[in-house]
């Protein structure tokens, strides 16, 4: 790949993709292995600063919560264009994990087994 996120759109859809271990209404035909779509991102001094403003008035700390979603959402996508890549029709098993890297540096992995599938006859 070119780049750690090619562009982003693959062809597998998110109703082809589940937590689980098999994909309801059809049947897995091949697996092609783990893929893992990975992002390290760390908090800039302004987005430190205002969420420490807003730990004064309690609640959701949003600004920490966007940034967490839109790293998780990066990562999913960059999962299933490595598994786009690799020819999957689907993705099962799908996990995240973080770890920080250092102070302030957070690595976000989203991954998965990426696998061919068929429609099950009626």
């Amino acid at each position: 790949m070119d780049s750690i996120i090619r562009s982003q759109a693959a062809d597998i859809t998110y109703n082809m993709t589940t937590t689980g271990f098999d994909l309801p209404g059809f049947r897995i035909v091949a697996n092609l292995g783990v893929v893992r779509g990975i992002v390290v991102r760390s908090r800039s001094v302004f987005g430190t600063f205002g969420a420490g403003i807003q730990t004064l008035f309690g609640g959701n700390i949003s600004l920490f919560t966007e940034l967490a979603e839109r790293t998780r959402q990066q990562a999913f996508e960059t999962m299933l264009v490595q598994a786009d890549v690799a020819g999957a029709d689907a993705v099962i098993g799908i996990r995240y994990d973080a770890t920080e890297v250092m102070s302030g540096v957070t690595e976000v992995i989203c991954y998965g087994t990426a696998v061919t599938v068929e429609p099950l006859s009626d």
